[in-house]
C-alpha cells in the first residue's frame, strides 16, 4: 500500500529539478517543458475519482497491479522518447498508473477499520500520510542525484524497478477479494451478499459523459492558463460552457462521475477539499518555481539545487514524523498556512546574490507546510467521506491536489515566459501568499475540526 501510493508524489516531486535540463535537450522554454508537469496532473486529477469508484465497486488488487503495471512501462517510455512531446505522453500514461494505489490503500484501511471496529486507524493513516509527504520533499533532491549520476532520463528509468517491486508485492500480499465496506457493516455473509446483489441495476457503470465534460473542463482551463492571450477568448468559454453542461449532467446521472448532490449536502468535505485545493497551489508553487529559480535564476546545477532543498525535505520529515499521530487537524492546517505566509515573505527577499543561509531558511520554512496539511486534509476527509465511497473521496482529494499543482504549474509558466528571473519568483510569491492568506482564514473560524480530533482519540 504504501510503495505504490508513494509512486505519484515521487513522480511529480521529481521532475521539478529535470525541467531545466529536459528543456536544454530539446531546446524547449518552460512554457512548454510544464507540460510535463501539467500533463501528469490532468491525467490524474481525471483518473484518481474515476479509478476510485472502480475500486470502491470491485475491489483493489485488479486495479493497483494494472496500474502499477502501467507505470513500468510508462518509465520506460519515458527512459526512451526521442522528443519532449513523447515524454509528455509518458508523464500522461504515469498519471493515470500512479491512480490506482492510494484510493486502493484507502478502501483497504477503511473496509479492515470496519471489520475489526477501529473506526480510526491512526496508525495507519499516519503511515500513508507520512510516506507520500516524505517522498513528495525528497523527490526534488533524490531527482537531483538520478540526474547528476545519469541524467534526466534516469527519472523516468526508475519507475520500472519500482513498478516491478509494487507488482511482486501486490501479487503476494493483496487480497483476492476485498468486500465492500456496506457488505462489511451488514455483519454475516449472507446479509453481505445481499448487501451486493441488492445495489441498483448499473450502479457499478461509469459515467463517460461525465468524465468527457470534466476532462474537457479541465483541458480547455489549462490550455488558456498555460499562456493566456486575448486571441484564445474561447478556451474559458469552452471551459465554462463545460462546467455547465458537467453540473447538469451529473445532478441527473443515475451514478454520476462525481455526486454533485451528496457533495453539496457534505459541506465539511466541501471545505477540506478547497482546503487541499489552496495549501498544495502553495506547496507544488514553491517546488517548481523555486527549484527553477535556483537552476536559472542562481545558476545552481540540478543536483546542487535539490542539495539545497535537503533541509526543506528533511524538516517536512520532522513534522510529519512528530505530529503524524496527533488526529488535530485546525492547528495542523492553521500552523501550515501560517509558514505558508512566512515562507513567501521569505521568497520576497531573495536576490540572484542573496546568501546560500537565507536560501536553506525559506526552505526550511516552507517545509513545515508540506509536512502538516496533507496530514490534516487525509484525516479530516477520513471522517467526512461516506465510508462507503472512501476510495472515491480520496480520489477526488488527489484530484484537488493536483488541481493545485495545476495551477502552480501555470502559475509558473505565466511568470516564467521567458525563464525562471528573480522578478517572476517575486510575482510567485505573491501569488502563493494570497493561496496562503485564504486557507488561514477558511480554516480559522472553522470549529468543527476541533471535533475531528476527538473522533480520532476516541475511535467513535
Amino acid at each position: 500500500m504504501v510503495l505504490g501510493s508513494v509512486l505519484n508524489p515521487v513522480n511529480s516531486s521529481m521532475i521539478a529539478v529535470a525541467l531545466v535540463p529536459v528543456g536544454a535537450a530539446f531546446g524547449a522554454p518552460p512554457a512548454e517543458t510544464a507540460w510535463l508537469v501539467t500533463g501528469l496532473y490532468l491525467a490524474t486529477a481525471i483518473g484518481q475519482p474515476v479509478i476510485g469508484r472502480l475500486v470502491d465497486t470491485h475491489g483493489p488488487r485488479r486495479l493497483y497491479l494494472a496500474g502499477t503495471a502501467m507505470v513500468g512501462a510508462a518509465g520506460l517510455l519515458g527512459a526512451l522518447a526521442p522528443s519532449l512531446w513523447l515524454l509528455i505522453v509518458a508523464r500522461v500514461l504515469l498519471g493515470l498508473g500512479t491512480s490506482a494505489a492510494y484510493p486502493a490503500a484507502m478502501h483497504l484501511t477503511r473496509s479492515e477499520a470496519e471489520r475489526t471496529g477501529r473506526s480510526s486507524p491512526t496508525g495507519v493513516l499516519t503511515v500513508l500520510a507520512v510516506a507520500n509527504q516524505t517522498v513528495a520533499v525528497v523527490g526534488p533532491t533524490l531527482g537531483g542525484l538520478l540526474i547528476g549520476a545519469g541524467g534526466w532520463r534516469t527519472v523516468f528509468a526508475v519507475n520500472v524497478p519500482l513498478s516491478l517491486a509494487c507488482l511482486a508485492l501486490g501479487a503476494a500480499r493483496l487480497p483476492a477479494t476485498v468486500p465492500t465496506v456496506r457488505a462489511v457493516q451488514a455483519g454475516t455473509a449472507e446479509e453481505a451478499t445481499a448487501a451486493r446483489r441488492d445495489r441498483p441495476a448499473g450502479s457499478d457503470r461509469l459515467d463517460h459523459a461525465g468524465i468527457a465534460l470534466f476532462a474537457v473542463l479541465l483541458l480547455s482551463l489549462m490550455l488558456f492558463l498555460m499562456k493566456p492571450a486575448p486571441a484564445l477568448w474561447y478556451l474559458p468559454v469552452l471551459a465554462l460552457l463545460a462546467a455547465v453542461a458537467f453540473a447538469v449532467r451529473e445532478t441527473r446521472a443515475r451514478t454520476p462521475f462525481i455526486d454533485l448532490g451528496a457533495l453539496a449536502r457534505n459541506r465539511p468535505l466541501i471545505a477540506t477539499y478547497l482546503r487541499q485545493l489552496l495549501g498544495y497551489t502553495a506547496i507544488y508553487a514553491f517546488l517548481y518555481g523555486y527549484t527553477q529559480w535556483l537552476e536559472e535564476g542562481r545558476g545552481l546545477s540540478a543536483a546542487t539545487a535539490g542539495l539545497v532543498l535537503l533541509p526543506l525535505s528533511l524538516t517536512a520529515l520532522t513534522v510529519s514524523g512528530l505530529t503524524g499521530r496527533s488526529p488535530a487537524v485546525r492547528g495542523k492546517l492553521l500552523t501550515g498556512a501560517g509558514c505558508q505566509i512566512a515562507a513567501c515573505a521569505g521568497l520576497l527577499l531573495v536576490r540572484a546574490d542573496s546568501p546560500a543561509v537565507l536560501l536553506i531558511v525559506v526552505g526550511v520554512v516552507a517545509g513545515v507546510p508540506q509536512g502538516l496539511i496533507g496530514l490534516a486534509t487525509q484525516t479530516a476527509l477520513y471522517h467526512q467521506a461516506d465510508p462507503a465511497a472512501i476510495a472515491s473521496a480520496a480520489g477526488l482529494l488527489r484530484t484537488f491536489m493536483y488541481l493545485g499543482a495545476m495551477a502552480a504549474s501555470a502559475a509558473s509558466a505565466a511568470f516564467f515566459p521567458h525563464g525562471a528571473t528573480t522578478g517572476g519568483l517575486h510575482h510567485l510569491a505573491l501569488f502563493m501568499l494570497g493561496g496562503a492568506a485564504l486557507l488561514f482564514l477558511l480554516t480559522l473560524p472553522d470549529r468543527s475540526l476541533g471535533r475531528l480530533a476527538g473522533l480520532g482519540s476516541t475511535g467513535r
